[in-house]
């Protein structure tokens, strides 16, 4: 957060809440260190249900009014639509570019100048792959971005953080598991990505690391132009 000086003096932040281990930890810690820094910033979670049955909901809310998240919840149909006969492409990404949309347009309508998103390292070095994999293109998720000349900046203050650390620290917070009830959660081109990476690190310990500080040492002398 201090390298890309995320947070700063009366930011309105909008968190974007899914359920899911990594934005729970990053609305705690955020909520958790309003009371020991000196600096005043407000806190608004938001949750975009993509309105699939068995969905969690109500007990999504009833977590947050338990620790005083202010929690903003959004019934949708985005995930039925994404899965319809109508998307014949991938679904989680035209799923996950309604949900964006719908985050950006409720924080402006909150005055928030800034989202946080939960995304982790493991998280950006998937995207990467996916990307090269799936868009031939060679890009991935960057820890602040501003949007609309400025007006909102996405931060993910989880970005140098591992995802087994993040599960580690959810286990010692008791946080509630929220089962996701869409139907591509384990068969989508992410997790595909996820245990192909799974397999390279199981062989090298080094080799995620190396991932993610390659992507800030690039030679773009030896890349096809």
């Amino acid at each position: 957060m201090h390298r890309y000086e995320m947070i700063s003096d009366k930011d309105r932040i909008a968190v974007g809440l899914s359920g899911g281990k990594d934005s729970l930890a990053l609305m705690w810690i955020l909520k958790e260190r309003q009371s020991r820094v000196p600096i005043n910033y407000e806190l608004f979670a938001i949750y975009i249900d993509p309105g699939f049955e068995m969905g969690f909901t109500e007990p999504l809310k009833t977590y947050c009014t338990q620790n005083r998240f202010k929690l903003i919840v959004e019934h949708t149909d985005y995930g039925i639509i994404s899965h319809s006969s109508e998307n014949r492409e991938n679904p989680c990404f035209l799923c996950s570019r309604l949900r964006r949309k719908r985050l950006f347009e409720i924080a402006d309508g909150l005055g928030c100048n800034k989202l946080a998103l939960g995304h982790n390292k493991d998280d950006i070095i998937e995207t990467l792959f996916l990307n090269m994999c799936y868009a031939g293109e060679i890009s991935t998720m960057v820890p602040s971005q501003s949007f609309f000349q400025g007006k909102l900046t996405v931060i993910r203050p989880l970005a140098f953080a591992d995802e087994n650390i993040i599960s580690r620290f959810a286990g010692e917070k008791r946080f509630p598991a929220f089962v996701n009830p869409c139907p591509s959660a384990k068969v989508s081109k992410r997790e595909e990505i996820k245990n192909l990476l799974g397999q390279l690190y199981s062989s090298n310990k080094k080799i995620k690391g190396n991932i993610f500080r390659a992507m800030s040492n690039v030679n773009t002398d030896y890349l096809l132009k």
